[in-house]
């Protein structure tokens, strides 16, 4: 009966959500409590609700503090001399202005957030491949790649909502996923220097004033991004030297995440803005995109508490196990690896994470396969992911590019496939799956 009840209730989550009749953040609160009442653990939902917050809040403290440190980075214009330096060096070629396209992407990525990757990158370089009559699908292409890889990190969605529903911190998920990763982003620069070449062959060098081009670009990335008034040209190398600091101490563990990004942030806040009223102002221009993200993993905490306080999550599981046949169960980490790929592509992050992967999770518990490890397996499919239509962030860089999503997908989704292998074979080779 259990078994039959969890399957109900994550049946009725993912339908709520997909078809729009409850927002995430309302059916992931509301729904595991109706069940669980349904299921006759009235009495006892508070103290499981209470503990399944308090097992995921110190990765919602990192993640809102991560979103606010790069927000103050992209503020101050930590990478305004990155898309200077690319758009004097790729000039009129297009295979560099290809590749310079992967390289800011995978670099403003860092924050995690779509919106804020394809805006600076299109608006940057959208100019060059129009005066250049280069293909505008291949901008969208490689932006999405690179997003696809970093979106990986714990502020970036995926990978917070994987450390809440498996109840995983980021030294056990997210950390041997970087030399992952490391390989994705190779991946992703070999696809740009594919592209490049193929239109370097159909439309030659063009020789272009570069002042032209680079004050065009940069008017349309100040009307897009922020004001002038807050960029911080005379520290740029202080923000780039905290920032480097800050990713070193990241791989190095020696701390927890959570405190790194709370230091980092408050530095950063504090160096870069010293006025009171301009610290406000930054904190209030990226909150939202912090409450969206933070409020939904604080959220899953009542979900995560109810599933597992109850036991349905083992019930469901024992199910489950029972459906998989013996020879697939050690090969379940590289079958979710590619799973992962079309349920987060035809189903929210949101949907795939916290109703779908903590069932494979228990029943890989059955063939001694950790949960960190079928959560490492589950963050390969994002580049398919960001593809969606379900992605909010894709919709808004058709709008810039000016291109159809069809075709986009269609031009897109091998590279994609592509990227999803590489990691997958990265991944094995390294021991992380």
């Amino acid at each position: 009966m259990l078994s039959i009840l969890g399957f109900s209730m994550i049946a009725v989550f993912m339908y709520l959500i997909m078809s729009k009749r409850l927002s995430a953040l309302v059916a992931i609160m509301l729904v595991p409590i109706i069940f669980g009442v349904i299921g006759g653990f009235f009495t006892e939902l508070g103290p499981m609700m209470q503990e399944g917050v308090e097992g995921i809040a110190s990765t919602a403290i990192m993640i809102l503090f991560a979103i606010l440190y790069f927000g103050i980075m992209i503020d101050s214009g930590l990478f305004d001399p990155l898309i200077s330096k690319i758009l004097k060096i790729v000039k009129g070629d297009p295979l560099k202005i290809v590749v310079g396209t992967a390289i800011l992407s995978m670099t403003v990525a860092l924050d995690g957030d779509g919106t804020t990757t394809y805006i600076i990158t299109v608006s940057a370089l959208l100019p060059l491949y129009k005066r250049l009559g280069m293909n505008k699908i291949i901008l969208a292409t490689v932006a999405m790649l690179s997003m696809g890889v970093m979106n990986m990190t714990p502020w970036g969605g995926a990978s917070a909502m994987a450390m809440a529903s498996l109840n995983l911190d980021a030294s056990e998920l997210f950390l041997p996923m970087i030399p992952v990763m490391g390989f994705g982003l190779i991946w992703v620069l070999a696809v740009a220097f594919i592209l490049g070449k193929g239109e370097r062959k159909r439309l030659g060098v063009v020789e272009i004033q570069h002042d032209h081009t680079n004050s065009e670009a940069n008017s349309e990335l100040a009307a897009t991004t922020v004001s002038r008034d807050y960029r911080r040209p005379k520290l740029v190398w202080f923000n780039f030297i905290l920032t480097i600091v800050l990713m070193a101490s990241l791989i190095i563990d020696f701390m927890s995440l959570t405190i790194l990004f709370m230091i980092a942030f408050a530095i950063a806040l504090l160096v870069n803005y010293p006025d009171l009223k301009d610290q406000q102002d930054r904190i209030a221009v990226h909150s939202k995109n912090a409450l969206a993200v933070v409020s939904i993993v604080i959220a899953a905490g009542i979900f995560t508490g109810i599933m597992s306080g109850t036991k349905m999550i083992d019930a469901m599981a024992i199910t489950l196990v029972s459906f998989i046949p013996e020879s697939f169960g050690p090969f379940l980490p590289v079958i979710v690896a590619y799973a992962s790929a079309p349920f987060t592509f035809f189903m929210s992050n949101n949907a795939f994470y916290f109703g779908v992967l903590p069932i494979i999770a228990q029943a890989a518990d059955a063939y001694g396969i950790s949960a960190a490890e079928i959560g490492r397996a589950s963050l390969i499919g994002q580049p398919i992911h960001v593809l969606s239509p379900l992605v909010a962030a894709a919709h808004l860089l058709i709008g810039l590019v000016g291109t159809d999503f069809g075709d986009l997908q269609r031009f897109a989704v091998k590279w994609a496939l592509g990227t999803v292998t590489v990691m997958t074979i990265a991944a094995i080779i390294l021991g992380v799956i």
